[in-house]
């Protein structure tokens, strides 16, 4: 068996379990990167197939693990195990310091689920991985991202240029001490 065939679970809620993704989320994660609000505010990953999909998260979400120890993480419900999204740290080049991100699909949309999972990897990243501080970046219409952010504590930055030409906003978090 492969080591992307096993997945480690990072931390649980009292309604979700956040864990490593797997290659056997093939394809609930070709679902979620093609939804429109996934590629309207995150982008188009180029994922065309349930294959793409497998690649894309040894390549991308595994290779993630095993570069800096973390990575976007699936949310399962805790009550049978369904994936509903993903929420997790990014490293970019562009960004000082670990980058907070997560999507769902729209059918678990705006029921709590994004900021459960966001709270608890927010504390393993200050418990477990020993981060100081956060950022985390939205398109300018993506607001209620903007929203889940402000109410985890996040504190709109300014407006940033990606290293592709777009115009996003930039948030910060610091963990008080």
């Amino acid at each position: 068996m492969s080591s992307a065939a096993v997945s480690v679970t990072i931390v649980e809620t009292k309604r979700l379990v956040v864990r490593e993704l797997a290659e056997y989320d093939a394809e609930f994660i070709f679902e979620l990167l093609n939804t429109p609000s996934f590629i309207k505010y995150i982008g188009d990953r180029s994922v065309r197939s349930v294959d793409d999909a497998r690649t894309f998260i040894e390549t991308r979400y595994r290779q993630s693990y095993r570069d800096h120890g973390y990575g976007l993480f699936a949310v399962d419900l805790k009550s049978d195990g369904t994936p509903i999204g993903m929420c997790g740290f990014v490293r970019r080049d562009s960004l000082p310091g670990p980058d907070i991100g997560f999507a769902f699909l729209p059918e678990h949309e705006r029921k709590g689920y994004g900021f459960e999972s966001a709270l608890a990897v927010m504390k393993y990243g200050r418990d477990t991985l020993g981060f100081t501080e956060l950022y985390a970046i939205t398109s300018l219409d993506n607001d209620a991202s903007g929203r889940l952010l402000t109410k985890l504590g996040f504190e709109f930055s300014k407006q940033i240029e990606t290293p592709e030409g777009e115009t996003i906003k930039l948030f910060h978090f610091e963990y008080s001490s």
